[in-house]
């Protein structure tokens, strides 16, 4: 899912491409997931773009929005797979092209297109995919200065970049204290960071040393200390390179984190820290067990898998015997927000029989064994810069 410094890029071409100019014609499918769940339709959605001039772009967490000269205004999240191109710019990374077959590299409207548009001279043409359809576009009908204090911005904490008034170390520790969930699903929850996805949520906690489904209340002041520079520069170095990985530190593990069950994948960092997957509420976080060690409780049920140096996924470790407590992701409230969001929801686990174990001459039972299978929901596996290529911008 593209995250904070992806929202970056394209909000950056959206203001050198498309501020400033007034739009001609908007053509839109009508869409019942990207339009209708937001309330809203294709043709709505183009009646109120046609002949309105493009006076700002801005910028929350993973949401984005155009601000018009006359309401309402379009306020747009791009889910699992969406983004945004341009006629005649790469808007996306070079392996995002490469992906592409050769007839669609020249192909406009873009292919899963949802709605495009052409401004007035000089004419620039720009497009919405999503080919998933986990993406979505509303109108806001509110002045254009307060499209924030409005939904579905106003339900979504402070952007780690852009509201840094508000992101303080103050008021990280805050909501660290007050909950009692992994840290790893604190920092996902929009409501609490807006734009920290699972690569900047790995990465931070990476930089932080901090144990991912270690509960957030468990933490000392200095490990919250260390959290919080670590969210703010991950965050603003990636939001400055507009997420051009190419640029970002070669020791960072956003380089190494997208080889989950895949051969050639390096397994562990340049400084020889192995790399291990934890899976625990539908959700996949990538870590160095050396590096992020345990200081205080974690969620038990936690399923672990090390990547090797050979490239071969070991088998994952036994799981503690407690039962798992489903994270505050998996609740009723949370599932409505991420269908909000546009999210893919976590896929269930599913329980295979137990077996019944063998009888010998005695009739006493020898064993039994219960395998549970975890689903991997992190669909597609998302995989970005020059390693991966069919995340969106990459």
């Amino acid at each position: 899912m593209p995250e904070i410094a992806e929202i970056a890029r394209v909000v950056h071409y959206l203001r050198l491409h498309l501020v400033g100019k007034t739009i001609k014609q908007v053509t839109a499918i009508e869409d019942t997931n990207v339009f209708g769940k937001v309330g809203t339709t294709g043709a709505e959605v183009a009646k109120a773009l046609t002949g309105k001039k493009v006076i700002s772009a801005g910028t929350q967490g993973k949401y984005f929005w155009l601000v018009l000269n006359q309401s309402p205004h379009p306020v747009m999240h791009f889910g699992m797979t969406g983004w945004i191109h341009i006629k005649g710019d790469r808007t996306a990374y070079t392996n995002y092209y490469k992906k592409m077959k050769p007839e669609e590299m020249d192909m406009w409207p873009p292919k899963y297109w949802k709605f495009h548009l052409t401004t007035e001279d000089p004419s620039v043409e720009v497009a919405f995919t999503d080919p998933r359809r986990f993406g979505r576009v509303r109108l806001v009908d509110c002045p254009g200065e307060s499209i924030r204090k409005h939904s579905p911005l106003v339900e979504n904490g402070p952007d780690p970049v852009v509201d840094t008034d508000v992101f303080t170390e103050e008021y990280l520790r805050q909501k660290m204290k007050s909950r009692h969930v992994p840290i790893k699903a604190l920092i996902l929850d929009q409501a609490v960071i807006s734009g920290v996805g699972n690569w900047v949520g790995d990465e931070v906690l990476y930089q932080a040393k901090l144990h991912p489904e270690q509960y957030c209340d468990d933490f000392s002041d200095e490990q919250i200390k260390n959290l919080y520079k670590s969210i703010r520069h991950v965050c603003q170095f990636a939001v400055d390179k507009l997420g051009d990985s190419d640029q970002f530190p070669k020791d960072w593990m956003f380089h190494y984190r997208w080889g989950k069950g895949q051969k050639g994948a390096a397994g562990h960092l340049p400084s020889g820290e192995k790399l291990a997957f934890l899976t625990v509420g539908g959700r996949t976080s990538c870590y160095a067990p050396d590096v992020q060690k345990k200081s205080g409780r974690i969620m038990p049920g936690v399923k672990e898998e090390i990547i090797e140096s050979d490239q071969e996924e070991v088998k994952p470790k036994k799981a503690a015997k407690s039962k798992a407590v489903k994270a505050e992701d998996d609740q009723p409230q949370g599932k409505k927000k991420r269908e909000a969001e546009g999210e893919e929801p976590p896929a269930k686990k599913s329980r295979v029989a137990p077996k019944k174990a063998a009888t010998g001459k005695t009739g006493t039972a020898k064993a039994e064994e219960t395998a549970t299978v975890n689903s991997n929901t992190e669909s597609g596996r998302r995989r970005s810069g020059r390693l991966q290529g069919n995340r969106p911008g990459y």
